[in-house]
């Protein structure tokens, strides 16, 4: 029998921040869906989703910017994560903080294995509200730095 304090701490385990929790977390994804993915090559939002995909992962722009972009990185854009055809294992987000709440429903209802937010990125009620979907989250740490000490 789940009592309601187990229900309570329960969706604390899905805020992963332990090495072994990102290491499962990596391993479990496939396919990564970028929500705010940039055309610059110099920009992180760019260079951290194009290094997942040399590193063998299907990278799904979801660009909040560039209108126009029909593509990214050689793969069709989509406008909304949830419009992404099949399962995404995860989504990377290149969101200010602040602008990450009104991308909540969209993401959940796509049920991605994991959410992940970008170094610099973190947002507790943002996390909560994943974690209690049962939706694994990450907060403040950088896929590209992750994936290398790893040696992906």
């Amino acid at each position: 029998m789940t009592t309601t304090s187990d229900a309570q701490h329960s969706w604390r385990n899905h805020l992963i921040d332990t090495p072994d929790g990102i290491r499962r977390v990596i391993d479990e994804t496939n396919r990564i869906a970028v929500l705010g993915i940039k055309q610059e090559p110099d920009r992180p939002a760019y260079y951290v989703p194009e290094y997942a995909q040399q590193a063998g992962y299907e990278i799904i722009p979801v660009p909040v910017f560039y209108p126009d972009a029909t593509e990214i990185l050689g793969r069709k854009v989509y406008r909304t994560v949830d419009a992404i055809p099949g399962d995404v294992d995860m989504v990377n987000v290149f969101r200010r903080p602040s602008d990450i709440l009104p991308h909540l429903d969209d993401i959940i209802a796509k049920k991605p294995k994991s959410v992940w937010f970008q170094l610099g990125i973190r947002n507790d009620v943002a996390a909560e509200q994943l974690a209690r979907a049962g939706i694994d989250v990450v907060q403040d740490r950088c896929l590209l730095v992750e994936l290398q000490r790893l040696g992906k």
